[in-house]
């Protein structure tokens, strides 16, 4: 009996664990800037976002959302989730493992279009194994790292 407990106890911890996760979905991705709307303006330049909402906390320090779209009406239709640009006092990073991962059609366009709006790369984009995926590393010019991923 203390057998059947115990299972029937395990059974129902595991359905509320999948209930529980099931209840959570990515809201948005944070990146932190010195000067939020320059940063905006290079996501909008590289990466064809547009600006679909600014909270602003304390002058020259906005809060600002920027979502995929040819305009700010189809940013703002978009349902994918924003990355918010958030104001810091520095853009001098310590840790790079925290970082955006964009998937990309056509590497070669991206790269071009991140450094003609002031980015820079971590190396040459590469092939990952025999997948036929192509991942490149990206930095913004607040120093943010930005995984880009193509895929055959």
């Amino acid at each position: 009996m203390k057998n059947n407990y115990k299972t029937g106890m395990a059974v129902v911890a595991a359905l509320l664990a999948g209930v529980a996760s099931a209840q959570v979905s990515l809201n948005s991705v944070r990146v932190g800037a010195k000067d939020t709307a320059a940063l905006a303006k290079f996501y909008q330049a590289a990466f064809g976002m547009q600006e679909v909402n600014r909270i602003n906390a304390a002058p020259g320090n906005a809060e600002i959302f920027v979502n995929f779209g040819a305009t700010a009406d189809a940013a703002k239709a978009n349902k994918s989730e924003p990355i918010v640009i958030m104001h810091r006092d520095s853009d001098d990073l310590k840790d790079p493992i925290p970082h955006v991962i964009l998937n990309v059609k056509d590497m070669n366009a991206t790269v071009a279009a991140i450094k003609a709006a002031g980015g820079s790369m971590d190396g040459e984009p590469r092939p990952f194994g025999n997948t036929g995926i192509v991942i490149g590393i990206a930095i913004d010019p607040a120093g943010n790292r930005i995984e880009m991923i193509q895929r055959p």
